[in-house]
């Protein structure tokens, strides 16, 4: 490859990320927001109601929505994976071992 074949591509590559930096911070409208959580709109408008996800209503009429608020939204509610709820367990135990409770009889003192 040539030297200007290589900045060529070097200049595409920069501008796609300038493009794709500009889009990932520009706000969803509501179509576009309800595409992206895989629902429809009139389920994203319940959401909105309800107060369940963060959104934009700048003229009292528009909404709009950030990405990052459309994840959080996506991300509630993590069921945690057997292992994890096991090592917790093990935790939780390794830390009451050395606070033994009383058995019957014995006082708390």
């Amino acid at each position: 490859m040539m030297k200007s074949e290589i900045l060529d591509k070097l200049n595409r590559i920069e501008t796609a990320i300038s493009r794709l930096t500009a889009a990932a911070q520009k706000p969803f409208y509501l179509n576009d927001a309800a595409e992206y959580l895989n629902i429809s709109k009139s389920h994203l408008y319940q959401l909105t109601c309800r107060g369940l996800i963060g959104h934009y209503k700048p003229a009292g009429k528009r909404i709009y929505f950030d990405k990052s608020d459309l994840d959080e939204y996506l991300k509630r509610n993590r069921v945690r994976p057997q292992w994890e709820i096991e090592e917790i367990a093990a935790n939780y135990g390794e830390a009451k071992q050395g606070n033994r409770f009383p058995t019957t009889g014995e006082s708390y003192e």
